[in-house]
C-alpha cells in the first residue's frame, strides 16, 4: 500500500471485503491462491492476497508470483499496432494483405459441415481495424459453434498450435481457412489479435518479443514479463475445476505453458508476468500513454482505443456472437483492444461508463476506470474464466468501498 484508502476516497475496513471474499474461495477449494491490486491516483491502496500459488508444494502467493496472463497479453499487442500507427507505419483501414499477402483472398463460411464447407468471397478485406476489434471474422478452436471451429480443432489450433509452427507459418494456416462471417459485420472472440502480432513483427522487423522487449517493457520498467520464464520456482501452478465440485485441481500439462520458448509468439495470450509489472502497464493507460516520464502514446491515440468501436456504440449482445468473452455482453462494447463498459445500469454493475478493461483465461483481469482515476487487476491460475464470476464480484466489492 502506497497510501493511506481514506486519503484516496475509500473505506478501508469495506476493502478488506475483498479479502475476505475471495478467503472463502480458497477455504472452500475452488482457488489455490489469489492476488488483488486496487489503486487510486497512481497510488495503490490496497492490496489483497491469500492461498498458494503451488498448493502441492505448499508455496503462498507472493507479491512477486510470476502468473500466466493469456489474453491480457492483447492489450500489450494493441498497444504495439497503436505505437506504429502513431509512427504512420500504418492506417487502421490498412488492408492486412499489404503485409500478409496470404489474406489477399480470403473465404467466407456459408453453410455446411466442417467436412464440407460451402464458401463465398469477402465482400471487403480484413482491414487492421478489424483485427482491433476482433470484427474480421476470424474465430478460436475452443468457441465450439460453428463448422469454421472445427477446421480450426483439425489444423491443430485449440488451445495450442502444432508443434514446430512459428508466428508466421500460424498465420498462414489461419489464413486457409475460411471466416466465420464477412469482415465488419460481426463481433467475434478470436485469434484476431495474434494475426495483429504478426503485423508488428513484419512493419516493425522485430520478432514480437523483441519489439514487446525493446519498445514496451524495457521504457515501462516492465523486467518480469516475457513469452516464458526460467524462474520456474516463481511461476504459478496451473489448476482446472473438477468436473462435479469445482474444486481447483492441478494440470500440469497445461501449466507446462510460460516454462520454455514457444514455438510460436502469441500476441494473443501466451505471455507470463507479475501482479507488478502488469501494474505498470495499466498505470501507463490511465494516464494517457505516459508513465514515469516514458510515453508510449498521445493521450489521444489511448482515448481512441478505450472508446466504443461497434457501430451505433451497440452492445457486445446486439453486435456479437455470444460465445464467449472475457467479459460480459450486455452493456459492454469493444474498442481497439479492450471492452469498453457503455452502460452500467445493462450491466448491472457499480462500475463506471468508459471503463475499460480485459481479462485472461486462468482467471486474472484488469479493468482501468477514468472518471474515477482507478485501476483494479486480480491474478489467479485457474482455467477457464468462465469458472466463476470472479470479475463481477470484484467490482461489487472495490466500488463499494468508494465512499468520496
Amino acid at each position: 500500500m502506497e497510501v493511506d484508502p481514506a486519503d484516496a476516497g475509500f473505506d478501508a475496513a469495506r476493502l478488506k471485503r475483498i479479502d475476505a471474499h475471495f478467503a472463502r474461495y480458497v477455504d472452500e477449494g475452488l482457488l489455490p491462491g489469489w492476488l488483488a491490486v486496487v489503486s487510486r491516483y497512481g497510488r495503490i491502496i490496497h492490496t489483497g492476497s491469500g492461498g498458494q500459488r503451488d498448493m502441492e508444494a505448499g508455496l503462498p502467493v507472493e507479491p512477486d508470483t510470476l502468473l500466466r496472463i493469456y489474453s491480457m497479453t492483447k492489450p500489450i499487442t494493441s498497444v504495439a499496432a497503436m505505437m506504429l500507427y502513431e509512427e504512420g507505419l500504418l492506417d487502421l483501414d490498412d488492408p492486412i494483405a499489404n503485409w500478409l499477402p496470404e489474406f489477399a483472398a480470403p473465404s467466407v463460411y456459408v453453410k455446411g459441415s466442417s467436412l464440407r464447407p460451402v464458401t463465398e468471397p469477402a465482400t471487403e478485406p480484413i482491414r487492421v481495424w478489424h483485427l482491433l476489434t476482433h470484427t474480421a471474422g476470424l474465430s478460436y478452436g475452443f468457441h465450439h459453434a460453428n463448422p469454421v471451429d472445427a477446421l480450426y480443432r483439425a489444423a491443430g489450433h485449440e488451445w495450442s498450435t502444432p508443434p514446430g509452427a512459428d508466428l508466421a507459418e500460424c498465420v498462414r494456416q489461419w489464413a486457409s481457412l475460411p471466416l466465420v462471417f464477412q469482415p465488419g459485420s460481426e463481433w467475434n472472440y478470436s485469434l484476431a489479435t495474434d494475426v495483429l502480432g504478426r503485423l508488428v513483427e513484419v512493419i516493425s522487423g522485430l520478432p514480437l518479443d523483441v519489439f514487446f522487449s525493446e519498445r514496451i517493457f524495457a521504457p515501462l520498467g516492465m523486467t518480469e514479463t516475457g513469452f516464458w520464464t526460467e524462474e520456474t520456482g516463481r511461476l504459478a501452478a496451473l489448476y482446472l475445476p473438477a468436473p462435479k465440485t469445482r474444486r481447483a485441481v492441478r494440470n500440469d500439462a497445461f501449466g507446462a505453458l510460460g516454462t520454455t520458448r514457444p514455438d510460436c509468439l502469441s500476441g494473443g495470450g501466451r505471455l507470463v508476468s507479475t501482479a507488478g509489472d502488469y501494474h505498470r502497464f495499466t498505470q501507463m493507460l490511465l494516464r494517457g500513454g505516459e508513465l514515469d516520464g516514458v510515453r508510449l502514446l498521445a493521450p489521444r491515440t489511448v482515448g481512441l482505443m478505450a472508446s466504443n468501436h461497434l457501430p451505433g456504440h451497440v452492445d457486445l449482445e446486439a453486435f456479437g456472437r455470444p460465445l464467449f468473452a472475457e467479459m460480459p455482453f450486455d452493456g459492454y462494447g469493444f474498442g481497439l483492444g479492450f471492452s469498453v463498459l457503455e452502460d452500467p445500469v445493462k450491466a448491472r454493475t457499480l462500475a463506471s461508463a468508459g471503463e475499460f478493461a480485459w481479462g485472461g483465461a486462468a482467471s486474472t483481469a484488469f479493468w482501468v476506470d477514468p472518471d474515477e482515476d482507478l485501476t483494479v487487476a486480480f491474478y489467479t491460475q485457474l482455467l477457464p474464466s468462465s469458472t466463476h464470476r470472479i470479475r463481477q464480484q470484484l467490482r461489487q466489492l472495490v466500488y463499494q468501498a468508494l465512499i468520496d
